[in-house]
């Protein structure tokens, strides 16, 4: 009896045996998930451009007579003159470093404004004023800048930003004329060009319209270098008319600009 009880135990346990595995491999064995990497998120390329308005200043228009370069004659002014207004149309490529720090290239077409000043000659010996010169002319600008800027944080989408450019200014001064009401004469000079060192200083208001497009109100203080005219001549046809001279010079240049932009990111 016994004997039969332990035969039985022991077929038993044989036939459970292949149960075993299967019971083993239905065991829930859990996923291992591992944490992601994190990617550092970096700026990238973007695509600007702009219009706007130069308001614009110089330190003064010199001539080799003017003063008291003259024998006998005294060089004063009625008005030092000034420029008007212009537009500004520009663009360039940039490149966004991180949310802190980014840069661009730009190129901008500074439109033809208008200049405009008066002066006396007078005669030394007596004090009587000889004549007067009613100058006008046009300036223009091809700028090309490498700029750096500094974004001050977010708050709701608005980013202010401070930065700097240095480059070229190709100045052109053309249409100049000189009448000499007085006299009833006059002279002119050719159009000139030339390029200078320039800089600039840059502050704004950058607004997120969507994560790739940011409209852009600009200031931008911007020395320009000096501008030239060809050589002077007299309108008379006379050689001897005109006194050798190497044009008149507009020294330093500079403008305050108002500008609105966007940029649109390429990621």
């Amino acid at each position: 009896m016994k004997l039969s009880i332990v035969a039985a135990l022991t077929a038993g346990a044989v036939l459970a045996l292949p149960v075993v595995p299967s019971i083993a491999a239905d065991i829930y064995v859990p996923p291992v998930y591992e944490a992601p990497v994190p990617v550092p998120q970096f700026g990238g390329w973007y695509l600007r451009g702009h219009v706007g308005m130069s308001n614009q200043r110089y330190d003064g228009l010199d001539y080799r007579y003017f003063g008291t370069n003259s024998p006998g004659f005294t060089q004063s002014w009625l008005d030092e003159g000034g420029f008007g207004s212009a537009p500004i149309f520009g663009g360039g490529f940039g490149y966004a470093f991180n949310d802190w720090l980014r840069a661009d290239a730009t190129a901008e077409y500074r439109g033809k404004a208008s200049f405009s000043a008066l002066d006396i000659f007078t005669e030394d010996a007596t004090g009587d004023v000889f004549s007067s010169n009613d100058y006008t002319a046009q300036k223009s600008e091809i700028l090309l800048l490498a700029n750096a800027y500094a974004d001050l944080g977010n708050f709701g989408g608005v980013s202010p930003y401070v930065g700097a450019g240095i480059g070229a200014s190709r100045n052109t001064i053309s249409h100049f004329n000189d009448t000499n009401v007085i006299q009833g004469g006059g002279g002119f000079a050719p159009s000139n060009s030339q390029w200078e060192l320039a800089w600039a200083l840059h502050a704004g208001l950058g607004y997120a319209v969507t994560d790739q497009l940011t409209l852009d109100f600009g200031y931008s203080y911007t020395h320009l270098g000096d501008g030239k005219t060809g050589t002077a001549r007299n309108y008379d046809p006379d050689p001897t008319a005109t006194r050798e001279n190497d044009g008149f010079t507009f020294k330093d240049l500079h403008s305050h600009d108002l500008k609105l932009g966007f940029r649109y990111k390429f990621n």
